[in-house]
């Protein structure tokens, strides 16, 4: 969520406007969190528990790997819905500027040019798109002082008698949260500690594992969490089939893709390094096609989920039939779809072949190589 003044932006709220039933009125934090972590959320709590408002804002340039614009505002707004939150790029910053009516848009300072350009651009995004100055500031580092200074002094051009901004300092010494960003980016397995489930599932691999019906999807999926110590995603397609005795309607394939993505999204934040998936929307929309010779337009965009690893089992062994499943013939004949589909899209994917041993050794080795062969 992103809360932005809608017109007179530039109007500061004035000290003195509402009552103050804290220690302040309105509290900044300002941060890359690249990743967040809980150092970043330890300063963000404690100034939810002493400002009767709070702004977070949030940019870096560059940005990082699993760090995008959208990631982290889903990491702040879920995690801190009290708080106003403004996380931009230079595009959404400029959008947000035609939006005000501002003819020309600033562009982000790069993490390394000197403070005083990112003070007075945060300085900056509180006057003019949120509409607001605030009384404190809150960091966990020594240039707080100065940051403080430089938003004192833009703010007194608008609010002559506003009092000074204070910096709050909190864990300077990283003593109780002893963490970094570059730190966590650099081993964000070997810190998950530091992370909170939400933010850590973020840079968990999600390895999705295709075949055709009775190609020993499940049996790998499972035999990989294992292995890793980690989780796996069930088919949520098979135990809807099951449950309505194999009368499915079109209108199901839709509840399906969303179930099959919901879950995904509740148990990455329980794995551990990988997530096995079994079978994904694009399941659902071969059946979808298969059975009815129509496609959801939620669903196909479901379809479009990004995996780290895709792997494809071959329908290489016996078909076993236990009651829910076609044939061999249809078995081939979806082999064949993934095969030419997962090719339309341009998506590698690594083809398993042999009994479950074996399959489970070549899906090792692909995932220590880090990519499809």
């Amino acid at each position: 969520m992103v809360v932005v003044a809608p017109q007179g932006a530039g109007r500061a709220k004035h000290w003195g406007d509402a009552a103050v039933s804290k220690p302040f009125r309105c509290g900044l934090v300002v941060g890359k969190f690249c990743p967040l972590h809980r150092g970043h959320e330890t300063v963000i709590e404690r100034a939810l528990s002493t400002c009767d408002e709070v702004l977070i804002i949030n940019y870096t340039q560059p940005e990082f790997e699993h760090c995008d614009r959208a990631t982290r505002e889903r990491w702040l707004t879920q995690g801190f819905p009290k708080a106003t939150t403004l996380v931009i790029d230079n595009a959404h910053l400029a959008q947000l500027c035609q939006r005000l009516g501002f003819a020309d848009a600033p562009t982000l300072p790069h993490n390394d040019a000197p403070d005083d350009d990112h003070r007075l651009f945060v300085a900056w995004l509180c006057r003019f798109i949120l509409g607001k100055t605030v009384d404190a500031v809150f960091t966990s580092e020594t240039y707080g002082d100065g940051f403080a200074q430089v938003l004192t002094a833009q703010f007194q051009k608008i609010v002559p008698n506003a009092p000074p901004v204070k910096h709050v300092c909190i864990d300077p010494g990283r003593s109780a949260v002893p963490i970094s960003g570059t730190r966590v980016r650099l081993s964000p397995h070997e810190n998950r500690q530091f992370l909170s489930p939400a933010v850590y599932a973020s840079f968990v691999e999600r390895v999705c594992i295709l075949g055709g019906e009775s190609s020993g999807k499940t049996t790998l999926a499972q035999a990989l969490a294992q292995h890793h110590g980690s989780v796996w995603v069930p088919e949520y397609g098979r135990e809807l089939w099951e449950r309505k005795n194999g009368q499915l309607v079109l209108s199901d394939m839709l509840e399906i893709g969303r179930q099959q993505w919901q879950r995904e999204e509740e148990l990455a934040c329980a794995a551990n390094r990988f997530l096995f998936c079994d079978t994904s929307a694009l399941t659902t929309l071969f059946y979808s096609q298969a059975m009815f010779g129509s496609v959801a337009p939620e669903l196909t965009s479901l379809a479009q989920r990004h995996y780290a690893h895709v792997m494809l089992c071959a329908p290489d062994f016996d078909f076993v039939q236990d009651g829910t499943r076609r044939d061999a013939a249809f078995r081939d004949q979806q082999h064949a779809w993934y095969v030419q589909e997962l090719a339309s899209r341009s998506i590698l994917y690594t083809l398993l072949t042999g009994t479950v041993a074996q399959r489970l050794q070549q899906a090792q080795s692909c995932l220590k190589r880090g990519k499809a062969q």
